[in-house]
């Protein structure tokens, strides 16, 4: 999840994960897979900042290990 501003400048929370494509338009036009757009007041390049560091904080979580107790 990101978060994004709209024009206006209303902050909203954006699942990455549903990102197809993002252009400049001149304005930020990010499509998702179910064909919903979203113009955002961040660039290309700051949307894709944000992506990839959600991503990278994503995998570098450390994987829970699950113990069983014998009884």
């Amino acid at each position: 999840m990101v978060i994004l501003h709209r024009l206006k400048g209303a902050e909203f929370i954006l699942n990455a994960d549903l990102i197809e494509t993002i252009e400049a338009n001149p304005d930020t036009v990010i499509s998702l897979v179910n064909e919903k757009k979203f113009i955002v007041m961040e660039t290309v390049t700051e949307v894709l900042d944000k992506v990839l560091s959600y991503k990278s904080r994503i995998h570098s979580l450390p994987k829970t290990v699950q113990r069983t107790e014998e009884g």
